[in-house]
Parts: C-alpha cells; sequence; structure tokens
C-alpha cells in the first residue's frame, strides 16, 4: 500500500520515518506530508511536537485527536510549494486533503507556512497571503 500522504512508497518507507524520528524532514513539504499522514493515524503526538511552540494548539490535542479519528480521510494533493528546501529556513505548501464526515466529501485548501529552526521544520499555521 502507498503511503497515506501520496507518494508512492510504503507508509514504512515514507512518513513513518518521520513520525519515529520527531518530524526531522529536509523540507517543508516532507513535514506537512507527514502531518497529513498523522491526521489519517490520528497521531495527535506528533502534531503537536511538529508544529511550531508560537502557535502550537495544546490545548486543542484531544479534540483535534477526536475530530480526526471521526472522519475518513480521502487523500492529499499537494498543489504548491514555495521556498521550503534543505537549505530554507521558512516555506509554504499549498494542499487539498480530502475527507469523508457526516455523509459527505470535504476538502481543506489551506496555504501552510512553515519555518526551520535549530535545524528542524515546523508548521506555524496559515500563511498569509
Amino acid at each position: 500500500m502507498n503511503c497515506y500522504c501520496g507518494n508512492t512508497k510504503h507508509y514504512k518507507n515514507c512518513c513513518e520515518v518521520f513520525h519515529l524520528n520527531n518530524g526531522q524532514t529536509e523540507t517543508a513539504e516532507q513535514l506537512m506530508r507527514s502531518r497529513y499522514s498523522a491526521f489519517v493515524l490520528a497521531n495527535g503526538d506528533y502534531l503537536m511536537q511538529t508544529h511550531h511552540k508560537s502557535t502550537r494548539p495544546t490545548s486543542q490535542k484531544k479534540a483535534i485527536v477526536k475530530w480526526a479519528k471521526s472522519v475518513e480521510w480521502i487523500k492529499l494533493e499537494v498543489q504548491d510549494t514555495t521556498k521550503g528546501l534543505v537549505n530554507d529556513k521558512e516555506g509554504t505548501v499549498t494542499f487539498n486533503a480530502y475527507f469523508y464526515e457526516n455523509g459527505k466529501v470535504d476538502i481543506i485548501h489551506e496555504k501552510s507556512a512553515f519555518i526551520k529552526q535549530n535545524n528542524k521544520w515546523y508548521y506555524l499555521g496559515y500563511a498569509k497571503n
């Protein structure tokens, strides 16, 4: 089976690597994809540890996990990336995450901002256009 994030690799050779190494990704897109897989698996610990401390919704962890478990994740489509490469300190990833909830398909469309600190990428939140 291909990884939840849409890559053709198996989960074990893709996002699981990042889930086990505390989110030590090379690029912002890798982090975003691994976070999508964490939503599919309702891995709240990973979602919190890869969310930048300045915007981390620690008090919402239980609610996020409960919601992630309540929907059926369909697929992830990465639409665009800006910066976010190995030598960058910031970047954005625009994506659509499709899921099934309450009898209908819904989509999360987001342009996410990422920041690299101490050689580690973190999700910052919605990017300002």
